[in-house]
């Protein structure tokens, strides 16, 4: 291994550790607000807790403008098929924050009609317990997620992983009895 490579390689591992690190200090949320936890995510972006100051200054009004989904509240079975378009349509690499213990497990709603915790439409990062979760719970969570999901993880891992997606979709697409050969 030459000079060259070597400092090439020091190099791309310093932009990087910049580009990780700028991600993980500026995550773009889209909202979710479903229930009563939107009122306390509201909060958190106003001037008390002020969400500019860990750098999310704007709630992203379209998901293609967007990395952080926070779902907030109860998810009825008519609105997961929109949760999860949304989901889809946001930037890669991309994270979820189930916020309440209605979006986390359904809550006191065990009916027909709310879905029974969001990770059956979308996989979830963080969960936030409560009802409703302070917005201090929220900054938490966000920095929980910064320190575990995002901060460290090398810039083109997400490519790696949209592959892998890729991939898992396109073996669902395939009927299970086509599957099993392809898989034995």
């Amino acid at each position: 291994m030459g000079i060259e490579e070597k400092a090439s390689g020091k190099l791309l591992h310093g932009i990087e550790a910049v580009g990780g690190w700028a991600q993980a200090r500026s995550p773009w949320p889209v909202t979710m607000g479903l229930a009563c936890c939107a009122i306390e995510m509201m909060a958190f972006g106003a001037v008390r807790f002020d969400a500019s100051r860990i750098g999310m200054e704007v709630f992203r009004a379209s998901p293609r403008h967007a990395d952080l989904m926070l779902v907030s509240g109860r998810v009825s079975q008519k609105m997961a098929p929109v949760v999860r378009n949304i989901y889809d349509q946001l930037m890669e690499p991309k994270w979820v924050i189930s916020m309440g213990v209605c979006a986390s497990s359904g809550g006191m709603f065990n009916n027909y009609a709310i879905l029974q915790g969001v990770d059956h439409i979308v996989p979830v990062d963080v969960y936030l317990p409560g009802c409703p979760p302070r917005p201090e719970m929220l900054i938490n969570a966000i920095f929980e997620l910064r320190n575990n999901h995002i901060e460290g993880r090398p810039i083109g891992e997400h490519r790696k992983e949209i592959a892998r997606k890729a991939e898992q979709a396109a073996l669902d697409a395939i009927p299970i009895e086509e599957r099993k050969g392809l898989l034995a």
